[in-house]
């Protein structure tokens, strides 16, 4: 890694972190709250648009006089997951959240399942909220539209680039915005209140217009009526996503993590139902119209509004509304919207590669994903997610209303399975025997009955009403992820098998019988009289030094030059009618392994260490084939010996300086390191 390399890590991710300083990345309710509940905040930005959007295929009135019922039970339904939520934190502190939960009260299929839903679900919420983000701000930046997919990609970069730096370090940027978008909202909704008090709240600006229903909407029978509310309370449910990244991400928290992170779910479920039903009442009260094709549903004086007219979101246009006589106000409403949009794919940054650490330590995904990197974040699984939502915005184009059908599926699965979970914990535990606090586990056991039973409800509205319009993407993608942890889960059990030790480990500790070297040259110089010395050195039972005759000529000036030089270990010239190299050396060392096949063969092989990466392409070529072919040589063990060139001393000097630099261990008596 070259100077310049490394200079742009650090100023990018920052220095690296000791283990010792974990303490110092968690974080307080205040710091916490932006954190693991902007995604659930900012569903405020789009829950309203898509419950309105369905609802206005079958006309404005009909959107008019039901998007309050609908509101109405998306709260209920949140009121109840926040409160199941907040028995899940307190049961189980560890982080592993819906998946623990899951994998300890319901098996292992039921943890996988649940794991493969939210991983997906952590994609896609970066994937919409992202998407949304760009869509809005290109509102009030026209010369975004047409690149929306290309600036969310580069909006998913910087946010990877802020979360390598850490937890703590991420918190606190995103804090300001989340809580000024928070505010706002509320503060606008309070003065818009205020004002239809005061009989001065104008209508907005799409409150003049008439909304048409949509081709075969116009007379909905009593089935169709029911099947377009539970579609629209299905698309309102959006704002019960985020709600399941507090219980993932309970060791974050300061202590006490349970207690802490069951008043930041209470904060987030108070916040979030607040917003949401004070944005629908306004836009009732201003009269917004919300369509799914504007240009032909949408007229003025009974004329479509046409292809040029662009359609406002809607807390933009309850924002012109409240503000129309504020131009700051508006302004405010519009720049904090776009940014916790933004901010609001940062939940989901901090909740999948917690889990996936999780999952990887239980060996589901793969053992890289456990480790945490220079700044104690996950830094494998940022990768991995940014890597996946990137993809996922630039096949669907960073179209939000595309996207948004694949979501909420993922959520309620592990809202459902987690809350049946919880369920079977309480009845265990109340089955143990008495216990002082058994009536609150009976009323911890309702509440959670009550969650998987409502979860369970939504989810086969959510299946029902959005398969055919993406959600069956997401079941497939599930099943992708089942499948992939069940292979690597034989692959990791199957490994440890082959590896275990027996009872009597007198045949895994037996000695061999001999120690047989081979010493390989090509060149009579100073890497080859190196090697030859290292084995030397290691005073095997039988040593000598082998060479291909790859080139008559050159090998028969090779030879002779040994003998002139006296070098007192014997050369054994391997033929190579077809120019081989590889091919003779396996064969010499099978038919040498078969002559003894009680000793380990120790094969030696000089190699250049370099300093610039185009020299890897001219130096080391053939030393990599042999290497990886001797890999599946059995009785053979590869001793790699390294000749320093002069274009290695840079990075030689750098190794050095970060050993110097490192912080040392306390030492005990006898040099030995002291460890707490």
């Amino acid at each position: 890694m070259s100077n310049l390399t490394r200079a742009l890590k650090r100023a990018i991710v920052g220095r690296a972190i000791r283990s010792d300083r974990f303490g110092e990345t968690l974080l307080p309710k205040r710091i916490a709250l932006p954190v693991f509940a902007s995604d659930a905040l900012s569903s405020v930005a789009y829950a309203p648009d898509e419950i309105l959007l369905t609802l206005g295929l079958a006309g404005g009135a009909f959107a008019m006089t039901r998007s309050w019922q609908i509101a109405a039970a998306v709260v209920a339904v949140l009121l109840i997951v926040v409160a199941s939520y907040r028995q899940n934190v307190r049961a189980y502190p560890s982080g592993g959240g819906d998946y623990e939960v899951a994998t300890v009260n319901l098996g292992r299929t039921a943890g996988m399942t649940v794991a493969s839903a939210l991983l997906c679900d952590y994609v896609l919420t970066v994937a919409v909220s992202v998407s949304s983000g760009v869509h809005n701000a290109a509102l009030a930046l026209p010369w975004l539209r047409g690149h929306e997919a290309v600036a969310a990609v580069v909006v998913i970069v910087a946010l990877t680039t802020v979360n390598l730096r850490g937890l703590r370090e991420s918190g606190i940027a995103f804090a300001i915005p989340a809580y000024a978008f928070m505010l706002g909202v509320l503060g606008m909704c309070a003065w818009g209140f205020a004002r239809y008090a005061q009989g001065s709240l104008p209508p907005a600006p799409s409150a003049s217009l008439e909304l048409l229903p949509e081709p075969g909407y116009a007379e909905l029978g009593s089935v169709a009526m029911v099947f377009l509310l539970l579609r629209a309370f299905s698309s309102g449910c959006a704002a019960l996503t985020g709600v399941e990244a507090i219980s993932n991400g309970v060791p974050a928290f300061r202590e006490p993590r349970s207690r802490n992170a069951a008043i930041t779910l209470a904060l987030m479920g108070s916040i979030s139902i607040a917003m949401l039903l004070s944005t629908i009442g306004l836009a009732r009260i201003t009269g917004v119209k919300f369509a799914a094709d504007p240009a032909t549903q949408l007229l003025r004086d009974g004329v479509p509004v046409g292809s040029s007219y662009v359609q406002e979101t809607v807390l933009g246009q309850l924002a012109h509304a409240v503000f129309s006589d504020f131009l700051p106000g508006m302004l405010f409403i519009a720049a904090v919207t776009g940014v916790i949009l933004v901010l609001a794919a940062n939940t989901a940054f901090n909740g999948f590669p917690v889990l996936a650490s999780v999952l990887a330590r239980d060996g589901l995904l793969p053992r890289q994903l456990a480790h945490r990197g220079d700044r104690l974040a996950f830094s494998n699984g940022i990768i991995i997610l940014a890597s996946a939502a990137a993809v996922l915005v630039l096949i669907f184009d960073a179209n939000v209303t595309r996207l948004i059908q694949l979501y909420i599926v993922g959520v309620f699965v592990s809202f459902t399975l987690s809350q049946a979970g919880m369920v079977r914990h309480w009845n265990r535990q109340l089955d143990a025997g008495d216990d002082p606090g058994s009536a609150q586990m009976k009323r911890s056991r309702v509440i959670n009955l009550i969650g998987a039973a409502m979860s369970a409800l939504v989810l086969l509205v959510v299946l029902a009403t959005k398969f055919v319009h993406g959600a069956g993407f997401t079941v497939a993608a599930m099943v992708v992820l089942f499948l992939v942890m069940t292979g690597i889960s034989r692959h990791y059990q199957a490994v440890s098998r082959e590896l275990e030790l027996s009872e009597d480990i007198r045949e895994e500790r037996a000695l061999p019988s001999r120690v047989r070297a081979v010493v390989l040259v090509s060149k009579i110089h100073k890497p080859t009289m190196r090697a030859l010395a290292y084995a030397r050195a290691a005073r095997p039972a039988d040593l000598r030094a082998v060479t291909v005759a790859a080139d008559p000529q050159m090998s028969e000036e090779f030879v002779r030059e040994w003998a002139r030089r006296d070098i007192p270990v014997p050369l054994t010239v391997l033929d190579s009618p077809y120019r081989e190299v590889t091919r003779p050396i396996l064969e010499y060392l099978s038919t040498l392994r078969a002559a003894h096949p009680r000793d380990i063969i120790s094969v030696y092989i000089p190699e250049y260490v370099v300093g610039h990466w185009w020299e890897h392409v001219l130096h080391n070529q053939s030393a990599l084939r042999l290497k990886a072919a001797l890999l599946f040589t059995p009785g053979v063990v590869m001793v790699s010996v390294p000749w320093r060139l002069s274009s290695s001393a840079e990075l030689e000097a750098w190794y050095r300086s970060q050993l110097e630099q490192a912080p040392q261990a306390p030492r005990g008596p006898r040099g030995t390191a002291e460890r707490s």
